[in-house]
């Protein structure tokens, strides 16, 4: 039994008339007629009563119009999930993110996916460095990254959609709470609170403490963003972090924007060979979203 001729039955079926439901059919009535025919010769039973007048059905003419109308309905779903899939409107994203970017460009991100791909569940996984996110991405773990670069593997790909400058967090009773800009040689005495050596902005601030003549004094290291202004709030060191982060207001620790600050990048990354409607969808929705920062 063919979708078809089961559209054909259920159309005779509720007209209880050939003539009326050929032409809802768009058909001639003769080969409507064959084809009720066949379909009961391939079931084997009698499923229409015929008279001059009208159609009339059998009991197992009644179970297959009862049947037959919820599988055109689930086929009909189906179909429409189906194209809602292939065009990337529904599915499951997981999305890894720095720490860093829980203050810029996720709040924006998730609310506008909401809004524009309501079909689209999210999965988050933050507060990430860009060595777990490449990893994730590469064992299929990510499906896509707002990460800083630079990106190792030649398996991912990525595209640049923020730059920030660096600002230092310190804790309220520092001597460089001056409320003006601090230069990085004045940071050469100050213990770090730092993000891992793998961390994009930790590779930043090494580059610029080396071209203001020292070295990183690390007294913490964590991957946390909050947690890193904890420690500063609690007088363990200051902290280089980039500028979105001030809007994390924390009791006790103080901002103070950088003379010639180093720019830091933020980009979405993904792997090379997804080409997934899904992706394809959220990228675009990235670079919706970070075009009006």
């Amino acid at each position: 039994m063919e979708l078809r001729q089961l559209n054909y039955f259920i159309a005779v079926a509720e007209e209880r008339h050939f003539g009326r439901a050929a032409k809802r059919l768009h058909m001639a009535q003769p080969p409507l007629s064959q084809q009720i025919r066949q379909l009961e010769e391939q079931l084997g039973v009698k499923l229409l009563d015929r008279t001059t007048r009208r159609v009339d059905l059998t009991p197992a003419g009644q179970e297959l119009l009862d049947r037959g109308r919820q599988i055109i309905n689930e086929v009909e779903t189906l179909k429409a999930d189906v194209y809602q899939v292939g065009n990337g409107a529904t599915g499951v994203l997981r999305v890894g993110f720095s720490g860093s970017a829980t203050y810029s460009v996720m709040p924006r991100l998730v609310r506008h996916a909401k809004e524009q791909l309501p079909g689209v569940s999210l999965t988050l996984q933050g507060e990430m460095l860009t060595p777990a996110m490449e990893a994730g991405l590469r064992d299929h773990t990510l499906d896509a990254a707002i990460l800083r670069p630079p990106v190792a593997s030649q398996d991912i790909e990525y595209r640049i959609v923020g730059r920030e400058k660096l600002v230092v967090a310190m804790p309220s009773d520092s001597p460089l709470a001056s409320g003006r800009p601090v230069a990085a040689n004045e940071l050469q005495e100050q213990n770090f609170v730092s993000y891992p050596p793998g961390s994009g902005v930790y590779r930043t601030v090494s580059e610029m403490c080396r071209r203001a003549g020292f070295q990183l004094r690390i007294a913490q290291v964590t991957h946390e963003t909050s947690t890193m202004l904890s420690f500063v709030a609690a007088s363990s060191g200051i902290a280089v972090v980039p500028e979105s982060v001030r809007a994390l207001q924390l009791e006790g620790v103080l901002y103070a924007g950088l003379e010639d600050s180093p720019v830091t990048e933020m980009a979405v990354a993904w792997r090379r060979d997804d080409r997934s409607a899904l992706l394809g969808n959220f990228l675009n929705l990235v670079m919706d979203v970070t075009d009006h920062d």
